[in-house]
């Protein structure tokens, strides 16, 4: 990417607030996964990241911020859009570290057409796969693995509540993961587990340059009232509020992260 993402590495300053918790974290080799993870890591967390086997490198590289933080990460590479390996995901993490105390379903995929005839069932499928199913497969393989007082934290978007037309596979699984979140909530509350949804607006990630046309994301951001997209390290901070004990009488929310464009 140019310019490079700040992912937190030389500015994040923990607090003690997640010490000796466990976290997965998919997504968590680039991106507001990866800004999480380091944050996380200063906080006192071990993590275990979810990424994709051609993202070997930047998986390590989340590693070095980990370790280097006095933490474990344990990489698990593999496609989230198979119900498998997310299975896998969960059991790795609980044989690794004895316990899961924080599930952050971040890593989504996103494709643009400009008409819906454009796009094809098997990339609307996987989208959804990638983007909702592994959410729903995770939480299902992990919550009756979570203590009393543990969380669930989901990443949806601006999508979901302004879509971009272009986007019409990836805003509705954003969608369809803040209703998820709020339904879940409920459930989990009785097990005395929180969960809750960040909404993010433009951020600068790998998924806009892969994910978007150029004459689009030369502008990426420029709408909002910062007239910049946020870097990953000014969305981490959201993620380790909602996991830590400031947040205990949190759940069934929504958090918005937009520079001012929050429309809910």
């Amino acid at each position: 990417m140019e310019p490079k993402a700040d992912h937190g590495e030389e500015s994040y300053q923990g607090l003690g607030r997640l010490k000796n918790c466990v976290a997965v974290i998919t997504g968590g080799d680039s991106g507001i996964g990866k800004a999480t993870a380091i944050a996380y890591a200063r906080e006192g967390c071990d993590v275990a990241i979810s990424y994709l086997k051609e993202e070997e490198e930047d998986a390590k590289d989340t590693e070095k911020w980990v370790t280097k933080a006095g933490r474990k990460c344990l990489r698990y590479p593999g496609d989230l859009a198979n119900e498998d390996y997310c299975v896998k995901l969960i059991d790795a993490t609980m044989k690794e570290f004895g316990k899961i105390d924080i599930l952050i379903n971040n890593a989504a995929t996103q494709t643009y057409h400009d008409k819906i005839e454009e796009f094809t069932t098997e990339e609307f499928e996987n989208t959804y796969k990638v983007n909702v199913f592994s959410m729903f497969w995770l939480c299902k393989a992990a919550l009756g693995k979570m203590q009393k007082g543990s969380c669930i934290i989901n990443t949806s978007s601006i999508q979901a509540f302004k879509p971009n037309p272009i986007l019409l596979a990836y805003a509705s699984t954003k969608a369809a993961i803040v209703n998820f979140t709020k339904g879940l909530a409920k459930q989990a509350l009785d097990r005395g587990v929180r969960v809750n949804c960040v909404a993010p607006g433009p951020v600068w990630t790998p998924l806009i340059p892969s994910g978007l046309p150029k004459d689009k994301f030369k502008d990426f951001g420029a709408e909002n009232e910062y007239e910049r997209p946020a870097q990953p390290c000014e969305v981490a901070p959201i993620f380790v509020f909602l996991a830590s004990k400031d947040a205990s009488y949190i759940s069934g929310e929504v958090y918005g992260v937009t520079g001012g464009m929050t429309p809910y």
